[in-house]
């Protein structure tokens, strides 16, 4: 079994929102922990962990979390209500070092906005996909390390790139300093208890 498990909630990337919402869905669905550990190839202890809010997790093990309960990643966000966003609503997608922030709100069809600030040596601890079409990342400061398809990228602040959602990707912050990027997914994420079609990175790491 694989797990990303580090500390505990506080700081970047910590799971103390989205983890209870986690544990909600799953009883919800009247799914026990045990059968989602084993679906999700992470052990018990590490999930309930998790469902506290008490450890971190990579992207590509949450989004095999969500798998297990036959949910999107989306229904663990916090969606915008307000017309104007002030610096986004924070939401925890997963990874090491980073902060993540959503620009757009529930309701929008087309696309789905979320800037991420990373900590040096942060990003999204793997490689993995998302059920989309297309992502456009843009840096707005920093440097960003994306990998896409096992091809690797530098991006500094003004670069940007798009790419299919479904290709295995991966992205970190290889400096000293902080970075900060602008995802655009679209269409947006699905928010409402479905099974998500996302594939993670073949070797599961």
């Amino acid at each position: 079994m694989s797990e990303q498990q580090s500390g505990n909630s506080d700081g970047a990337s910590g799971m103390n929102q989205a983890g209870p919402r986690l544990r909600a869905i799953r009883r919800d669905r009247g799914l026990t922990l045990a059968l989602v550990a084993e679906r999700a190839e992470v052990t018990k202890g590490f999930l309930s962990l998790l469902e506290r809010g008490k450890s971190r997790v990579s992207v590509p093990t949450l989004l095999r979390i969500c798998w297990a309960m036959g949910v999107s990643i989306g229904t663990v966000f916090d969606y915008p209500e307000e017309p104007v966003l002030h610096g986004g609503t924070p939401i925890q997608m997963g990874g090491v070092g980073i902060n993540e922030y959503l620009l757009t709100p529930k309701d929008e069809p087309l696309v789905q906005v979320m800037r991420t600030v990373l900590q040096p040596g942060g990003g999204s601890d793997g490689a993995y996909s998302l059920d989309a079409t297309t992502i456009f990342v843009t840096v707005l400061r920093g440097t960003l390390r994306l990998v896409v398809n096992a091809q690797e990228f530098s991006l500094t602040a003004g670069d940007s790139t798009t790419f299919a959602a479904l290709h295995e990707h991966e992205w970190s912050n290889p400096t000293e300093h902080e970075t900060e990027v602008l995802w655009v997914i679209a269409p947006p994420l699905a928010h409402d208890l479905t099974v998500p079609n996302g594939r993670l990175a073949s070797d599961r790491a």
